[in-house]
């Protein structure tokens, strides 16, 4: 028996050569550790190049001229060798990430954030079901790529046992989930790891210059609003009636919650409370050391350590959760799975080891800079400026994050380049930010190198053992095309309008 989506397979074969063609060129790039080692390596050789050639620029901020410098030369080895771990180690989005995963990682190793997405999912009431699950899968980005894995077959099993189609509460699961991964009402990791990112980006320009975790905060609160209204509509006047009436079987999966999961919500709902309280009482509180020397909050002590409070916040709610379900009985348990959270980042440290070396090389040569000014000179030379070469990068991003799909990655090797030039221009560099996150979650769900849509393409045979590759993606375009169109819009509007991205940020510096 095969359900209404395979007859979409048909209509997609060139969809799926042209997906065949990207995993096939994608699969060819070196893993992302290597790709930093050879850029690094044609930084050090360009720089002896253009050291040769007495190539300088002027510093539009200092009026300082700028000489490329070799890293082939005494002190460039010097710096090679002498930086090599203060690079790594002074990398601001490691010490950010570790920090946020000590606490988030917590509660996804003690199952809280599970429970929670699967309660609020399954409980959600009939009439408002598929923005319930819109909503649930776009928020779980909370716990990292788990909402990818955690919600699509669960938004199935609702579906299914409410006599909708199961195939559509999946693609509406992972759907929004991936495309829109990027939108949050709280500061989660990817903030923390993505500033970091630009931070260093930033200061090649502009040395002490921060991008903080809550940089996007406001736009990204607005996102979850608006793309769950998109997403809904989405699925319930183009997936469910393509797809019609779903007349097949699926074996279920039985979903166990431990012991006293309800209980152990409550108590962890219960410290969520008293601790936002008590933050607000320590804000609030005149006279607080949290705020300015004015007496605001932007900027402010409280600002610039949203990381540590948020930290504790998990923490805090992650324990309560954890002594309720008997997995954390004493401070050694938390040690264990902090240490497995930490563990997770593994391949992320060893990334970043390689990242921080290419930033740095491309910053102490002044290449940084002189790509920077250069660069954004052209552009404005041609015309090329103002929201037109915004919305180009988000769409350049959309269609690279089809071959690199770790966000991370590419922010990376983009962010050097993107970030100076586009502040020639006069552009915030968290703006520059969210427009990369914009572009960068949109495509998610249609890479075929995303590990997650086989997965997917896994929990979907359940119910139609002929759906393929092809059939999945058809049904995640809609997804993609109109976030990435609803997004480039909301984008627009605010920079039109002139509206802050997060406290005190707004388009332009």
């Amino acid at each position: 028996m095969s359900s209404p989506a395979t007859k979409a397979a048909p209509s997609a074969r060139l969809l799926n050569r042209m997906l065949n063609g990207i995993e096939r060129l994608g699969n060819r790039l070196p893993d992302p550790f290597m790709i930093f080692v050879y850029l690094g390596l044609v930084v050090i050789l360009t720089s002896v190049l253009m050291s040769a050639f007495d190539a300088s620029v002027v510093h539009p901020s200092s009026g300082d001229t700028l000489e490329i410098r070799s890293l082939l030369s005494g002190e460039g080895l010097r710096f090679i060798f002498g930086s090599m771990l203060t690079n790594f180690t002074g990398f601001a989005p490691l010490g950010l990430v570790l920090a946020m995963m000590l606490g988030i990682g917590l509660a996804e190793k003690l199952g809280m954030l599970e429970v929670l997405m699967r309660r609020t999912v399954l409980n959600a009431p009939r009439a408002i079901v598929t923005y319930v699950i819109a909503l649930t899968a776009m928020l779980g980005n909370l716990a990292s790529d788990a909402a990818m894995v955690l919600l699509p077959p669960l938004a199935a099993m609702v579906f299914h046992a409410i006599g909708r189609h199961p195939i559509a509460g999946l693609t509406l699961g992972f759907g929004t989930a991936g495309a829109g991964f990027t939108a949050n009402f709280l500061i989660v990791g990817t903030d923390a790891l993505l500033s970091g990112i630009s931070t260093a980006a930033a200061q090649i320009i502009e040395p002490g210059f921060i991008v903080t975790p809550v940089d996007n905060w406001y736009f990204n609160s607005l996102s979850v609003v608006v793309l769950t209204i998109v997403a809904a509509q989405i699925n319930d006047r183009l997936i469910e009636p393509r797809l019609g009436e779903y007349r097949g079987e699926a074996t279920q999966v039985d979903y166990q919650e431990p012991p006293h999961a309800g209980r152990a919500l409550r108590n962890a709902g219960i410290t969520a409370v008293c601790y936002i309280a008590a933050l607000v009482t320590l804000v609030a509180w005149p006279g607080s050391p949290m705020r300015n020397e004015e007496g605001g909050l932007l900027p402010s002590p409280f600002l610039s350590s949203i990381i540590p409070f948020i930290l504790l916040f998990f923490i805090a709610t992650s324990v309560a959760y954890g002594k309720t379900t008997g997995q954390i009985k004493s401070a050694h348990d938390v040690v264990v799975k902090m240490t497995e959270a930490i563990r997770d980042l593994a391949g992320y440290i060893v990334l970043i080891f390689a990242a921080a070396q290419f930033i740095a090389y491309f910053s102490w040569s002044h290449i940084g800079t002189w790509v920077a000014i250069h660069g954004a000179e052209v552009l404005t030379e041609i015309g090329f400026t103002g929201l037109p070469v915004i919305l180009s990068f988000i769409l350049l991003t959309s269609m690279l994050n089809l071959l690199i799909t770790s966000g991370s990655a590419m922010w990376a090797l983009m962010a050097p380049v993107s970030i100076p030039m586009l502040m020639q221009l006069g552009y915030h560099p968290g703006f520059i930010q969210m427009a990369y996150r914009v572009g960068d979650s949109s495509t998610n769900i249609i890479s075929p190198l995303n590990p997650y849509v086989m997965v997917v393409l896994g929990f979907m045979r359940r119910y139609d053992p002929d759906a393929g590759l092809g059939t999945l993606i058809s049904l995640m375009l809609p997804y993609a095309i109109s976030f990435l169109i609803v997004w480039m819009l909301m984008l627009s509007a605010f920079v039109l309008l002139d509206l802050p991205f997060g406290p005190g940020i707004f388009p332009m510096l």
